[in-house]
Parts: structure tokens; C-alpha cells; sequence
């Protein structure tokens, strides 16, 4: 069981773009593999697929923010780093 959607691959090389598409991907397996196991709470296979999709989730969210800033009004951070950057219109990156 896999989901063709989510791939391995090396963070360290991705771009802001490729890393959120990978977010996004771990981000859908991970919501679709918690309802699957609502109505299948005993399939160990499923159990264990969204455990290390969930902790290789976490590894990207963190290797984003420290690269391209927080995701999330919870960041930890001491500064608002994304108010310092370009704004799409300025000619940022969205």
C-alpha cells in the first residue's frame, strides 16, 4: 500500500515550490489514510504507513520553515520573516 502522490526524495534539493507540492502531497495521503482507518481501525499496514508519512511530514514542515519561513501562525519564530520578503505583487515568490 503507497500512494503514487507522495515520492522519496531529497529535501535538501527541492525548490520552495517542490517542497510545498510535497507537503501537499504527504499533507492529502495522511487525511485520506486517517479515514481509511476510522472504518478500519485494526490494518496494522495502514497504521504503519501513516506513522512514517506523518513523521516524514514533519521532517519537510521543519526543513520548510527553516529554509523559506513559517508555515503557520504557530511558528515559533522570533520574527515575522515572511513580512521582510518581496510580496508576490513586488516580485516575490508565492
Amino acid at each position: 500500500m503507497y500512494y503514487n502522490c507522495v515520492t522519496s526524495r531529497d529535501n535538501s534539493n527541492m525548490n520552495k515550490a517542490e517542497l510545498m507540492n510535497q507537503l501537499q502531497s504527504y499533507a492529502f495521503a495522511i487525511n485520506d489514510l486517517i479515514l481509511y482507518l476510522d472504518t478500519h481501525p485494526n490494518d496494522e499496514t495502514a497504521l504503519e504507513l501513516h506513522n512514517n508519512y506523518a513523521n516524514e511530514y514533519r521532517k519537510m514542515y521543519e526543513e520548510y520553515e527553516r529554509r523559506f519561513g513559517p508555515l503557520s501562525i504557530y511558528c515559533p519564530c522570533n520574527s515575522f520573516r515572511w513580512i521582510a520578503s518581496p510580496w508576490p505583487w513586488e516580485g516575490g515568490n508565492a
